[in-house]
């Protein structure tokens, strides 16, 4: 009965369609990038982009212009300083991020309390899809145009540096470059998904499916896909269990991505914990 109800109501009511368009773009993106993001190892990188935003955004709201310059300027400054610390000093590379984010997030935090609405920082914070303003919805599908199309332009170079940085210095990739301008998809990634998920949850949808994906595949353009699809049907189901029982937006969605996570954890025909303890039991036999 439920289901039906969402469905009539996707019908009858706009701002549920946004909701619907914006959260599932943000799930193929999230899930696009953080293949990258965890197959190079950079998950706390993820995280410390998500969090770095927060500043940016909060300046942009006070100065009345799009959150999206603010947030890009301050997730890519961060995302140069975490390198220029690390390259530059003792500091390994993830202390500097432990450094970075929290510092940057902390500046962020109090440039909030300057806001009239503590709805505003909530909102910020742990997203609210339901609410999606018309500019946002568009925002992000350019953003998710964007990003889906630089990926597979760049998809060669991606591959190589991703997986063998030596060969692509080799080969004359600028392999430098191309971890700036990963953070730079990330930055805009995250930025798409401040309306969804927020900024503390953007983090789970970035790692989530594609380390579903991860142990369903061993290539990596079938792990595009798999994780995209995973991301935007995990938006579509925490959208319906938004709507439907009252839920916050951000966490429903990141449930049913963690939920299935689970699955492949323990049912991936070739990862799986439940297979591979069958596979034990049958050799041992």
């Amino acid at each position: 009965m439920k289901l039906l109800d969402f469905i009539n109501a996707l019908t009858r009511y706009d701002f549920l369609q946004k909701a619907l368009f914006t959260s599932i773009m943000v799930g193929v993106i999230c899930g696009v990038i953080g293949c990258f993001i965890i197959l190079r190892g950079m998950a706390l990188m993820g995280d410390a982009i998500s969090h770095a935003v927060l500043p940016g955004v909060a300046v942009s709201y006070m100065l009345g212009i799009n959150f999206f310059i603010g947030a890009v300027v301050t997730g890519v400054l961060t995302a140069i300083g975490i390198g220029f610390i690390s390259q530059n000093s003792r500091i390994k590379h993830d202390m500097a991020i432990g450094i970075m984010f929290t510092s940057v997030f902390a500046v962020g935090i109090i440039l909030i309390t300057f806001m009239k609405s503590s709805a505003d920082l909530y909102h910020i914070l742990f997203g609210n899809v339901l609410s999606v303003r018309t500019s946002d919805m568009w925002l992000t599908m350019i953003i998710g145009a964007i990003i889906i199309a630089l990926v597979y332009l760049f998809y060669k170079e991606l591959l190589v540096s991703t997986f063998d940085p030596t060969m692509a210095q080799a080969y004359g990739l600028q392999v430098k470059w191309i971890h700036y301008c990963l953070m730079i998809l990330l930055t805009m990634v995250t930025v798409a998904s401040l309306q969804t998920v927020g900024i503390v949850l953007v983090v789970a949808m970035l790692i989530t499916p594609a380390a579903t994906a991860y142990l369903l595949t061993n290539r990596l353009w079938i792990m595009l896909y798999l994780s995209a699809g995973i991301g935007a049907f995990s938006s579509l189901v925490g959208l319906y269990f938004s709507f439907s029982y009252n839920l916050a937006s951000g966490a429903t969605i990141v449930i049913v991505a963690a939920f299935l996570f689970t699955l492949a954890f323990l049912f991936s025909p070739s990862q799986g914990l439940l297979w591979r303890t069958l596979k034990r039991k049958t050799s041992i036999t």
